[in-house]
C-alpha cells in the first residue's frame, strides 16, 4: 500500500473472545504482532476489492469479448477448420 500516505486509525468493537485469541494466534505464528497481522488483512482485502472494481469495468464489454462458451466453440472451430486444411494438403494457414 501507500507507507508515505496520512493512516487512519480503525476500531472494531465487540470482538469475542476467542474470535481475537484465533486472530492472536495466528499472527504469532507468523512472529507478527495482532496490529501488523490485522493490517496486512484490512490491507490485501482492500487489493482485492480493487480487483474486483477492475474487473467489473470489462463486464458487458463491447470489443468483441463473446464469453467463455462462445470462446471455447471458436477455439473448436478454428482447430476443425486447421485440421480439414491440414488433411487436404493445402496447409494454409
Amino acid at each position: 500500500m501507500c507507507n508515505a500516505c496520512m493512516s487512519v486509525a480503525l476500531q472494531i468493537r465487540d470482538v469475542p473472545e476467542p474470535v481475537r485469541d484465533a486472530l492472536a494466534a495466528r499472527a504469532r505464528a507468523q512472529g507478527k504482532s495482532l496490529q501488523s497481522y490485522l493490517l496486512r488483512l484490512v490491507e490485501e482485502d482492500a487489493r482485492r476489492t480493487r480487483n474486483v472494481d477492475l474487473i467489473n469495468m470489462f463486464e458487458n464489454r463491447a470489443d468483441g469479448y463473446s464469453g467463455d462458451e462462445d470462446t471455447a466453440d471458436m477455439v473448436r472451430g478454428m482447430r476443425a477448420g486447421r485440421e480439414v486444411r491440414l488433411s487436404d494438403g493445402s496447409g494454409a494457414q
